[in-house]
């Protein structure tokens, strides 16, 4: 896959009156024990909006719902350059088989609890108290963004629609998470 678009460090500094549109460098990672690429409808679902929404698709690939393997998959995504945001779709449930907010744990260095609870929140309205079976969760790790979404194409749909739709898009007021993008690694620095 192509990689031509820079990190968003990368971008020089943008006054208020200056703010247009920047794509984000995007990796969608599903999770499931019974999916493959030919059959993601929540994966496809993600590459659609977030492709139609001008961001570029950099990596994309299906893992079983094993701690491990989502942990080897996110630190390779993370350490790549290219790569500004994972999405992640399915394990987020409460079953045995669960286990993707566990594994995006391992690698977290600050976790982003707002998202969780905002999706939560919105997927009220839809779906009313079956919210809670939801573990919808979001980190931020060396420079990227991680947010873990629920595996049905609805809930990805919600998730990108209400929240990540806006929060990726430099344009939003009063302050959209890719105007920090810059700043994540400044501990490092020290």
């Amino acid at each position: 896959m192509s990689r031509a678009l820079a990190r968003p460090e990368t971008w020089p500094a943008v006054t208020a009156t200056e703010r247009s549109f920047k794509p984000v460098n995007i990796a969608v990672l599903t999770v499931s024990d019974t999916r493959g690429l030919a059959d993601d409808r929540s994966g496809d679902t993600l590459v659609e909006r977030l492709t139609k929404d001008g961001h570029k698709l950099a990596a994309r690939a299906v893992v079983r719902d094993e701690v491990a393997r989502i942990v080897a998959q996110l630190n390779t995504w993370i350490d790549d350059p290219l790569i500004d945001v994972i999405l992640t779709t399915g394990g987020t449930g409460v079953t045995g088989r669960d286990v993707t907010p566990e594994a995006v744990a391992k690698v977290a260095e600050k976790d982003i609890p707002g998202f969780g609870e905002l999706f939560r929140y919105l997927s009220f309205a839809k779906i009313g108290t079956s919210t809670i079976q939801s573990r919808a969760c979001a980190a931020v790790t060396r420079g990227t963004y991680i947010f873990a979404l629920p595996g049905s194409p609805g809930a990805c749909r919600d998730a990108w629609d209400d929240i990540l739709h806006h929060q990726l898009d430099l344009r939003t007021r009063p302050c959209n998470l890719v105007e920090m993008t810059p700043r994540l690694r400044e501990h490092e620095k020290r």
